[in-house]
C-alpha cells in the first residue's frame, strides 16, 4: 500500500488508516460498533497484511473501551504499527475532566498510555479547539510529553482555519512542537474544507486525515432517492445534523453518480467514494471504520485501483459546492493569480 509523509515531518503513513470508533465490546452500540477483542485483533492483522500501519482511536470513544480493546488487539505488534488517539473531549464530572488545560492534557495521556497498554503514543491530537486554554499551555504540555518519551507526533482535529494557523504561529514563536497532521471531516457530500482548511495545510505542510470518509454510511450506495436506508448503517440526519449542508437532491445525485462508476469499473460505491479522497490536493490518509471483516476487505481494496481524470472530473462536477464570499468573487477576478481557489473544470 501506498504511503505518505504526514506534514512537516518524516513519519510514513499508510494513505488508508483503521478507524476504531467500532472497537468497544459490549459497551458499544450497535449502530456504531460493538466490536471485540478477538474480532479487533483479527481486524488489525487483515490490515496489517495490506500494508495499513496507522490505527486511530480517542479516549472519549465509548469511554475508553476503545483504546483498551486497540491495546489488546495490538499486543505483540506494536513495533509494526502506529497509534494515534485524541485528547479534549469530557472524561470526568470535574471542572478539568475536558479541553486542552495542562492538567487535562497529562492526566489524560497517562490514562490513554495505561489504556492502550504502551509506553508512547505516535500521534496525540487536540480533538477540538479549546478557546478557554491558551495555545502556548496547550502546546507546552505536548512538548513535555514529547521530551518524556511519551509522544511522538502531535495533530489537531476539527479546527477551523484560523485556529490552526494562530496554533502554528504560536508554535513558531514559542520554539514548541508544530501540528503536523489535523483531522477533519471530508467526503463526496461534505467539501466545505476545500476553500479554507486545505489551501492552508498546503501552504503550511500540516497533513491531512480524513474521518467520516463515507458520511456515516451514506456513500455506501445503500441509501437512495425515494428509498429508505437499511437501519443497521448510521448516517446523517437531514433534519438535525449540521454536517449534511448539501441539499437532497444534490446528494442523491452524487450517490447515483458514484453507484454507476462503481457499476462500470466492477468495483463498490465505498471504494468510489474512498478513492475519490485518496486524489485530493493535501490528502495523507482516509480513516475509515469497519464493523466486521467483511466491511473491512471492501475498503481496503479502495488502495488497489484508482479513478480516471474523467471519473473524478464527474465527481467534482456532481458534488461541486456553491462558494461562499469571498470565494466566489475570488474566483470570478483572481483565479489565475490565486491557483489554490476551487473552481470549475
Amino acid at each position: 500500500m501506498e504511503t505518505r509523509l504526514l506534514g512537516n515531518s518524516g513519519l510514513q503513513v499508510s494513505v488508508l488508516a483503521l478507524g476504531t470508533m467500532s472497537f468497544a465490546g459490549k459497551e458499544g452500540s450497535p449502530r456504531i460498533g460493538t466490536t471485540d477483542v478477538d474480532e479487533a485483533r483479527t481486524m488489525v492483522d487483515m490490515c496489517l497484511d495490506a500494508g495499513v500501519n496507522l490505527f486511530d482511536t480517542a479516549n472519549t470513544y465509548a469511554q475508553g473501551r476503545s483504546e483498551e480493546v486497540l491495546g489488546q488487539a495490538i499486543k505483540g505488534k506494536r513495533d509494526r504499527l502506529l497509534v494515534a488517539t485524541k485528547v479534549f473531549g469530557r472524561m470526568g464530572d470535574g471542572p478539568n475532566d475536558r479541553g486542552l488545560s495542562r492538567a487535562h492534557i497529562i492526566k489524560a495521556c497517562e490514562d490513554s498510555l495505561r489504556r492502550l497498554n504502551t509506553d508512547y503514543i505516535d500521534l496525540y491530537q487536540a480533538h477540538g479547539f479549546d478557546a478557554f486554554t491558551p495555545l502556548d499551555e496547550t502546546l507546552s504540555a505536548f512538548d513535555d510529553l514529547i521530551r518524556a518519551g511519551k509522544v511522538r507526533y502531535i495533530g489537531c482535529s476539527n479546527y477551523s482555519a484560523w485556529h490552526l494557523m494562530k496554533a502554528l504561529w504560536t508554535s513558531e514563536k514559542y520554539l514548541l512542537p508544530r501540528y503536523v497532521s489535523h483531522q477533519v471531516y471530508y467526503s463526496l457530500v461534505g467539501r466545505e474544507l476545500e476553500y479554507e482548511l486545505v489551501p492552508l495545510s498546503l501552504d503550511q505542510n500540516v497533513g491531512i486525515l480524513v474521518w467520516s470518509p463515507l458520511a456515516a454510511g451514506f456513500l455506501t450506495g445503500k441509501f437512495r432517492r425515494g428509498q429508505e436506508g437499511p437501519s443497521e448503517v448510521h448516517r446523517w440526519s437531514w433534519d438535525s445534523d449540521p454536517a449534511m449542508q448539501m441539499s437532497q437532491d444534490q446528494a442523491y445525485d452524487v450517490v447515483e453518480t458514484v453507484i454507476d462508476i462503481a457499476q462500470q469499473r466492477g468495483v463498490t460505491p465505498t471504494q468510489v467514494s474512498l478513492n475519490w479522497l485518496l486524489r485530493k490536493p493535501g490528502v495523507t490518509s482516509v480513516i475509515f471504520g469497519a464493523r466486521n471483516p467483511q466491511q473491512l476487505q471492501d475498503n481496503l481494496q479502495a488502495a488497489t485501483w484508482r479513478l480516471t481524470d474523467e471519473e473524478m472530473d464527474r465527481l467534482d462536477a456532481v458534488s461541486e459546492l456553491k462558494p461562499p464570499y469571498p470565494y466566489w468573487h475570488q474566483r470570478k477576478y483572481a483565479y489565475p493569480r490565486n491557483p489554490g481557489i476551487p473552481s470549475k473544470r
